[in-house]
């Protein structure tokens, strides 16, 4: 598709790109690296027989230059989105309609936010929008979805007509606290001794370390991998991830990956993988071989708050769902997504959804915002 001498046009995966072209354009977001996006291709996690077809939209300037981008895939099921549209799907299958393949503008199994034009002339991203529509008028897709987005990047989807879709996840804020606790010093006296009666029960006769970079070796992947495939049975039938992924994210970007284990009696029995970005530390994967109390909230909430006063991050996002986390200091924050529809009665029916489900959403997040655990008057 081309306009005013420009155009847009679709590569077979984010490896077939330059790499330094593409990371200039994503902004030091750990998932929209080249490194992680190919991790995925390469690995086999996207690909041929995943449903996560790599689809990456370009617009290239002189001497074939990547001026502005988008990460697509073309999708046969709406698995690891973290964005629920099943009942969409399940309601153009009744009415005769085919809703997959669709068109995602997301990072794989990724609840980040983040970037999803990777651009900041909004003239590029009105074009690589017209393209995504243009790719399911072309190709017959019902729909494109784009989750997870910056909330400064709105303004775009809602300018080409995409209807937006708000969630809730809860993040934890760095108010420029010196230590742990100084974080506990702003919770309420009950909340605060129940966070350390956690945190003792969860480190009692268990070692935690913090890896990064070249301490971790081919011994911690390979129990990690113990760990991700036992969650990851247990929440989506089976792993997203293909062992080879993780080695492959360990050479290519561990500099901006913290590992979390816990080992006892020498053996390691738990871990949390955490991706380190400019500003924040995104808690991703978990899992354990043993069923201790409190040891999943010490290595996924409190050693990330750890991590992130000692990096000095700004927050933690800990991934989708989990109202649990409220009572360990995160707090509610809205997430977006954008959503193109092609058929006119079938948008109708999807805008008077999202009309009804935004009315709740604001409702459950100030429900969640009363129930917060912070001393009063605290900021």
């Amino acid at each position: 598709m081309s306009g005013q001498s420009v155009s847009v046009r679709i590569a077979a995966g984010v490896g077939q790109l330059p790499a330094a072209e593409w990371d200039a354009l994503a902004g030091g977001n750990p998932f929209l690296s080249h490194a992680f996006l190919t991790a995925l291709e390469d690995s086999a996690s996207v690909g041929p027989g995943t449903g996560w077809s790599p689809a990456p939209m370009v617009i290239e300037g002189e001497g074939e230059r990547l001026e502005a981008a988008l990460p697509a895939y073309l999708k046969d099921h709406s698995q690891g989105e973290y964005v629920f549209d099943h009942s969409w799907a399940d309601a153009w299958h009744r009415a005769g309609g085919s809703y997959y393949p669709k068109l995602q503008i997301a990072v794989p199994f990724t609840p980040a936010t983040g970037p999803r034009l990777l651009t900041d002339d909004p003239l590029k991203a009105a074009l690589l929008l017209r393209g995504a529509e243009h790719v399911c008028a072309d190709n017959g897709l019902s729909s494109a979805h784009a989750t997870f987005i910056e909330p400064a990047q709105l303004p775009w989807f809602e300018a080409a007509g995409w209807l937006l879709r708000s969630d809730i996840q809860f993040h934890w804020t760095n108010r420029g606290y010196a230590s742990f606790d100084d974080f506990l010093a702003q919770l309420s006296s009950r909340k605060r001794k129940d966070l350390r009666k956690e945190r003792a029960a969860a480190q009692q006769g268990v070692t935690i370390r913090q890896l990064r970079g070249a301490e971790i070796r081919g011994e911690h992947w390979d129990a990690f991998w113990q760990f991700y495939q036992d969650t990851g049975a247990r929440k989506w039938g089976r792993p997203y991830l293909t062992r080879s992924a993780f080695d492959l994210l360990g050479q290519r970007m561990g500099d901006r990956i913290l590992l979390v284990m816990a080992f006892a009696e020498g053996r390691a029995i738990a871990g949390a993988l955490n991706f380190i970005g400019p500003d924040a530390l995104y808690g991703r994967y978990w899992g354990a071989v043993i069923d201790k109390p409190f040891l999943h909230f010490e290595l996924c909430y409190y050693q990330a708050i750890d991590a992130a006063i000692a990096l000095g991050l700004s927050r933690v996002e800990a991934g989708a769902q989990g109202g649990h986390k409220l009572a360990r200091g995160y707090e509610p924050v809205q997430t977006w997504s954008a959503h193109y529809i092609a058929h006119p009665g079938f948008r109708s029916a999807v805008a008077d959804f999202l009309e009804r489900e935004r009315a709740g959403v604001a409702a459950d997040r100030l429900y969640l915002e009363e129930r917060m655990p912070f001393r009063r008057g605290a900021d």
